[in-house]
Order: C-alpha cells, then structure tokens, then sequence
C-alpha cells in the first residue's frame, strides 16, 4: 500500500503466485514514485489481505483487479509489473 501525506496505495498478487511479483511490483513503484519526487509508504501484499485494508490506491493486475470491486480503493491496473515507464504513466494518471 502507498502512503501519501496519509494516501495508501498497494500492489497486490493472487496468493497462488506468492508474493515475489508483489514485491517486485512494490520495488518499482517506489522507484517511480521517488523518481517523480513523491513521498510515500508502499506496501504489497496478496488479493485476499488487500481486500480487507484499508488504501487509497491499489495498483494491481486487471485479473485480479476484479477480485477488489467495491474496495475503498481507487485501483490502478498495469499489465507489466517489470515496465517503470508503464507504471509511471499509470500513477502520474492519479496522483
């Protein structure tokens, strides 16, 4: 989850998968975000615990994004999890 002055966002997997493509997701968000001379507290985390916590953004895969329909959350969808550039764009579109 991504904290921002108090916002939260986090990347999520499918338990399944475990949780090394959350982390890496989680690596290049902050990356991205301290690129963009954002502050923010990022953490990763599988579908089923997201669900359940409370965030202002979730950034997450677009199948496992329909598993958090109805969440708080403003959801935030990349395909490629390894793509800085593709992730940038998809934050510099909320934030």
């Amino acid at each position: 989850m991504l904290r921002q002055s108090n916002n939260s966002l986090g990347g999520t997997n499918n338990e399944n998968l475990g949780q090394g493509t959350s982390l890496i997701l989680r690596m290049n968000v902050e990356n991205v975000l301290s690129g963009m001379g954002v502050s923010a507290d990022v953490e990763h985390t599988d579908v089923s615990t997201a669900s359940g916590t409370a965030a202002d953004y979730i950034i997450t895969s677009n199948e496992l994004a329909q598993s958090l329909q109805g969440h708080a959350a403003q959801i935030v969808i990349v395909n490629n999890y390894f793509d800085t550039n593709e992730i940038k764009q998809k934050l510099e579109e909320v934030l």
